[in-house]
């Protein structure tokens, strides 16, 4: 940004800590509510405790995600729960109002009042920045719970997209012998063409014994009890797709499988990274905006 503006930055966990940290060293005026983080990590920064200000705001940034449910501003970080209506209710259209994973419930409530949330989440540049700190996310994982290592071990990828493609160019090169499963043709000659072993997905159950790691980044149910029977005892399973994630986990349970489902690993492995990302999306939305 080439001015200086005043940004609210409302809820969230490390990420948004971290992303109005860079805000602020980007010359920004900026105010943190529900972020209760303390000490040195709000240096720079003018902690709220009320609303009193943020109609004056430029722009506000809402967590990733907005909301957990029941109407609740999403803020781990926080000592008290803040319900979204209040907040909303003390902005105008006339601000810039952002969010990631904008529920529909959350996106009624602003509309109600007249407001726009736009969803940082949706753009394509941080989707794939995300990828990045998931996939190393992954292998962090991998090496804490394996008990062998990752260079000449056998691991399945399922999907091929942002986050499918670079899990599996970490784990090639750190050694693994990596396949991947994917429904389109072009992933899987994509995959193939990337030095992977490519497999259908939909032809899974039958072939899965050998494998000492399968990663799944499909939100839908693809590691049913019939594929979960096939995996050898000791298979660790990372699942790495959003709700509603995509293994079986009662039935892994029952099979006495370690399934671990990482959900934001980008704040908790990365979070100057993640904020970053975030911090570049909002720029490019309100350059694009002309702000």
């Amino acid at each position: 940004m080439n001015h200086e503006l005043n940004f609210w930055v409302v809820g969230g966990d490390m990420r948004q800590l971290r992303l109005a940290q860079l805000l602020s060293q980007d010359g920004h005026t900026v105010h943190v509510y529900a972020l209760d983080a303390g000490g040195e990590l709000l240096s720079g920064l003018i902690q709220e405790d009320h609303l009193g200000s943020i109609a004056r705001a430029d722009c506000v940034v809402l967590p990733l995600t907005v909301s957990l449910g029941g109407g609740l501003l999403n803020a781990p970080l926080s000592v008290a729960e803040h319900p979204l209506a209040p907040i909303l209710d003390r902005l105008s259209p006339r601000q810039f109002l952002c969010g990631g994973r904008v529920d529909p419930d959350t996106r009624a409530l602003a509309q109600a009042r007249g407001l726009t949330i736009h969803d940082y989440f949706a753009r394509e540049e941080l989707a794939v920045a995300n990828a990045v700190p998931t996939a190393e996310g992954a292998v962090q994982l991998a090496m804490e719970h394996l008990p062998i290592t990752i260079h000449g071990s056998r691991v399945l990828v399922l999907g091929f997209g942002r986050v499918g493609r670079i899990t599996a160019q970490r784990f090639g090169a750190l050694g693994a012998r990596v396949s991947v499963a994917a429904r389109k043709f072009d992933q899987l000659a994509w995959a193939q063409a990337m030095g992977f072993d490519p497999q259908p997905l939909n032809h899974l159950a039958g072939w899965l014994c050998g494998y000492d790691l399968v990663v799944n980044t499909i939100p839908a149910p693809v590691l049913t009890r019939r594929e979960l029977e096939d995996l050898k005892p000791g298979c660790l399973i990372l699942d790495l797709a959003s709700k509603p994630g995509g293994v079986d986990q009662r039935a892994a349970g029952e099979l006495g499988l370690t399934v671990i489902w990482a959900l934001a690993l980008p704040g908790k492995v990365a979070p100057v990274t993640a904020g970053a990302a975030i911090q570049t999306a909002i720029y490019n939305m309100l350059q694009e905006l002309g702000r």
